[in-house]
């Protein structure tokens, strides 16, 4: 039998909870219960049984680009008030990829400089 994938994992050089706490209130899914701040590692359980995001304490920092990230669709808004929640959440934007039609992205890189993509929502 093939692998599945269990678990998503980020790298923290600070407070895994609080990362976690980050992606929690993005993706609206609760942190596993017995996690709390200042432990080594955060969990967010996927309700739907796909794999969870796991966050892990590391020492060193992120020095490049991700090879790999998120690109999220909004869900009941727009682009642009899915890429203020995400600031207001502590996400920063990085670049607006938006096109004239309406079609691109807007690259934002979470609390610990992780990019992730916010593409045209249903109501765009």
């Amino acid at each position: 039998m093939n692998p599945t994938i269990r678990h998503i994992t980020f790298d923290c050089t600070g407070d895994p909870y609080d990362l976690a706490t980050f992606w929690s209130a993005m993706l609206g899914n609760p942190l596993a219960d017995d996690d709390k701040p200042g432990d080594p590692e955060a969990l967010i359980a996927d309700p739907a049984g796909g794999p969870g995001l796991l966050f892990v304490r590391v020492t060193e920092g992120k020095t490049a680009k991700n090879r790999l990230h998120f690109d999220l669709e909004p869900t009941g808004r727009t682009r642009a008030q899915e890429v203020a929640r995400a600031i207001e959440l502590g996400a920063r934007q990085v670049a607006d990829h938006t096109r004239p039609d309406g079609g691109g992205w807007v690259t934002m890189a979470d609390p610990e400089g992780n990019e992730f993509c916010i593409e045209r929502g249903e109501l765009d």
